[in-house]
């Protein structure tokens, strides 16, 4: 499953349960935040039943963390960022707990 099959992703979107920053230094850009900016990416969850989106929020932390927007920042120097379309295609694993 993707992440776009179960949120809604975009930019200037107020009503997101939590935004990413979506240009900015390579250890910025990813970052999820709390506060709406019109240039962050938007991330609100419709599929409640599957992923909480107070989760899927420590889930992008967790992402920016350990670096994995390092790869598909686009940009040179001290500018970069990311794309709407490299969050949508983020592969998300659930498994079934005992």
């Amino acid at each position: 499953m993707i992440i776009s099959d179960i949120a809604t992703i975009k930019t200037n979107f107020p009503d997101a349960d939590f935004w990413l920053v979506r240009r900015g230094s390579i250890e910025q850009c990813g970052k999820p935040v709390r506060a709406f900016n019109p240039e962050h990416i938007g991330i609100k969850v419709e599929r409640t039943e599957l992923v909480l989106p107070d989760y899927l929020y420590y889930v992008f932390l967790h992402l920016n963390q350990i670096g994995s927007w390092r790869e598909l920042a686009t940009g040179t120097l001290s500018l970069v960022n990311i794309r709407v379309s490299d969050v949508k295609r983020i592969r998300l694993e659930f498994t079934q707990g005992r």
